[in-house]
């Protein structure tokens, strides 16, 4: 992709309005809780630290609305903590600039490190950064400092009362993910009626994987249809396959295939209902004949052999599934813990030390960020245009560790200020409001921000703007007469986050032959643990399965990620052309597919053993860690113990048989895409 076409898209994708479910109490609580700090502090202290303080409650609520699976208040209180330090420690040394932009290169480079540890964290760090360079500048000796120190701690400790003493739908980010993967199976049962080798995003199970780790607490606490709903769900996606794919399941024409319909409709309609139960917490309203059509003894009595087997299977992981999301159930899903911060910090710790290397893209961010965010603070300063921390507060919030969210984010907050502020203006300029009419407006549109956070970063930034504005007009300054230099100063800042890309970049294009191996070989490890268990029948499936699947499904996801970022880069495909990774994808969809199906009918306990399945297990994983350096360093895939193995074959096995022609194909797709991919 060429400059002007990556700069085009990344400007499409700033100002562009996504459509999502608001919610207004979540952004009411919010706003109430930076009213209640403002307000109080406005009374007892005055204008000065009352701005202190709402920049405290501000970021703490924002933090709350992060996608997190920790408490909210943990992330209000971490916010709001860690912004008073940080506030407190920059006026301490702000007297001097060498040694102020010092400190600011150490923390912004810290809060670079963050990306290593999880989104959230990355962006409540960056935040932080930004917002200290507005509140070091308000306090005027070390004992306001300290003061206004405790009432941005104070912020953080309001929001996160209010979320214990006010808490609006409770449990409900972990429902809507549950009911998220329920619907999603729902859709993959809809359109296996029409193309029965569809392919199944895994992307929903994973988020609801995450979202059930629990505190022993939150264990006792956590309401009965989110307890063993999700461990069935897993289930269901591989029998779906396995009814609707030819290989192993009904034929493509005829009586079969039309009973195989009907049951995937009934299935996906009892799915839906599953998932609005577990969404909203009702009771599940069965579909008008949903269930009758699942268990009319027409499914027997059609259909033979692994689709009947399938059929029936389904069958009862849909009632399960019922029964789990109405809280009847008594099959208690694998109790995920979550551990608490203070044991995760050996693991983070890791995580950054990991980072340290130059082709890491997060410590490229992080040097990236801290470099521009000093410039931008001197350059700020060296203009007398007044207010010069809003360049780097420009850069610290736009700048990401990939491309197009920089670019796309620049662009955003360039607009989303120039509309912000001068809207914010003409209100300060017409109405001329007071203290107390500034302080009501700000909240104000601290509540639309809440509201429009998660529709696109310009709706918000256009109510961050104006708060901002209303704010400071509360300390006494008059917007009118920076106005021009605030809009500049953004302009600086994102055209300096912008440039620091193009010249220090990490792009995503050179790495994905990486990842395309990583999911290579994760999906090889996945179907050599199916393939193993046919060779020795166990009561059910080991742990190594459950992993291997696990860890497949997250090499996937981050295959896809990755090839998602590098389709916007303005840079050149060396090794692995768009077509031959579209090629790559599909190839290796298949063959996970294929392990899928053949996991779908794992032999119980007691079943005949499967010899030839070992050879061919063990070569899958020998060749697939031999393929996976093949991709790595361009050279061409070999598969001969593959080969051999299943020229040895000599079981007639109905499901093995159909999978292991799935695997092969699969493979031989992929190594003619690479190769072509190569030769281009």
């Amino acid at each position: 992709m060429t400059w002007l076409r990556a700069l085009k898209d990344t400007t499409r994708s700033g100002l562009t309005l996504e459509r999502h479910r608001l919610e207004p109490l979540v952004a009411l609580r919010g706003a109430v809780g930076l009213a209640l700090v403002v307000g109080t502090a406005l009374a007892l202290f005055g204008p000065v630290v009352a701005v202190s303080s709402a920049f405290g409650a501000f970021q703490a609520a924002i933090a709350t609305l992060q996608r997190s699976w920790r408490p909210r208040p943990v992330l209000a209180l971490i916010s709001g903590g860690t912004l008073a330090v940080s506030t407190f420690i920059g006026y301490l040394v702000g007297f001097q600039l060498p040694l102020f932009v010092a400190l600011l290169f150490l923390w912004t480079f810290a809060a670079g490190l963050a990306w290593a540890i999880g989104p959230t964290t990355g962006i409540i760090a960056a935040s932080n950064v930004a917002i200290m360079l507005v509140t070091v500048t308000l306090p005027t000796s070390v004992a306001t400092a300290a003061g206004h120190a405790a009432m941005i701690a104070v912020g953080g400790l309001v929001q996160a009362a209010l979320i214990v003493l006010f808490p609006v739908r409770r449990w409900g980010a972990q429902r809507d993910a549950l009911a998220d993967a329920l619907a999603a199976e729902a859709d993959y049962a809809r359109r296996l009626r029409h193309d029965p080798t569809a392919s199944f995003d895994p992307g929903p199970l994973m988020v609801a994987r995450s979202a059930a780790a629990v505190t022993p607490r939150e264990a006792r606490r956590r309401p009965a249809e989110l307890r063993g709903t999700r461990a069935v769900a897993e289930r269901i996606r591989p029998v779906l396959a396995s009814l609707a794919d030819p290989a192993v399941g009904a034929s493509p024409e005829g009586p079969e295939r039309e009973r195989v319909r009907d049951v995937l409709a009934a299935a996906a309609a009892l799915l839906d209902a599953a998932a609005r139960a577990v969404r909203y917490g009702v009771p599940v309203r069965m579909p008008a004949g949903a269930m009758a059509a699942l268990k009319t003894p027409d499914t027997v009595t059609v259909l033979s052999g692994p689709p009947r087997r399938a059929a029936l299977r389904l069958v009862a992981l849909l009632d399960d599934v019922v029964e789990e999301a109405e809280g009847d159930g008594t099959e208690e899903g694998p109790i995920r813990d979550r551990p608490s911060l203070l044991s995760l910090l050996p693991g983070a710790l890791r995580s950054v030390r990991g980072e340290l290397r130059w082709s890491s893209p997060v410590l490229r961010h992080a040097i990236r960020v801290s470099v521009v965010v000093c410039a931008g603070y001197v350059l700020g300063a060296a203009l007398s245009l007044g207010h010069g921390y809003w360049a780097p507060m420009t850069s610290v919030m736009v700048m990401r560790p990939d491309f197009s969210q920089t670019y796309s984010r620049s662009v955003a907050r360039f607009g989303g200020t120039l509309v912000g502020v001068g809207l914010a203006t003409a209100v300060e300029q017409v109405a001329h409001p007071g203290v107390a009419i500034s302080c009501a407006l700000a909240i104000l549109c601290a509540f639309g921000m809440y509201l429009v956070m998660r529709t696109g970063y310009v709706a918000s930034n256009i109510c961050t703007s104006a708060y901002v504005v209303f704010l400071l007009g509360m300390a006494g300054e008059e917007a009118g007469q920076t106005v021009p230099e605030r809009v500049l100063l953004t302009l600086l800042g994102g055209l300096l986050a912008m440039l620091a890309y193009a010249l220090y970049p990490a792009w995503e294009t050179p790495r994905l032959r990486n990842r395309l191996a990583d999911w290579l070989m994760a999906d090889c490890r996945y179907a050599a643990a199916v393939v193993d268990h046919y060779a020795n029948p166990a009561d059910r499936p080991g742990e190594d399965l459950r992993q291997s699947l696990l860890d497949a499904r997250d090499a996937r996801i981050a295959w896809q990620e990755a090839l998602a970022r590098a389709i916007h880069e303005p840079v050149r495909a060396r090794g692995l052309t768009r077509a031959a990774a579209e090629s790559a994808d599909h190839a290796l969809g298949q063959f996970g597919r294929g392990a899928m199906l053949m996991e779908a009918h794992l032999p119980e306990h007691g079943a005949v053993p499967v010899p030839p399945a070992a050879e061919l297990a063990d070569a899958l994983r020998r060749d697939g860690e031999r393929a996976s350096r093949a991709v790595k360093e361009r050279r061409s895939l070999n598969w001969d113990r593959v080969q051999q193995a299943l020229a040895a074959w000599d079981d007639d096995h109905p499901v093995l048989g159909s999978g292991t022609v799935l695997l092969t194909e699969a493979l031989k797709e992929l190594t003619t895409a690479l190769d072509e991919g190569v030769r281009r």
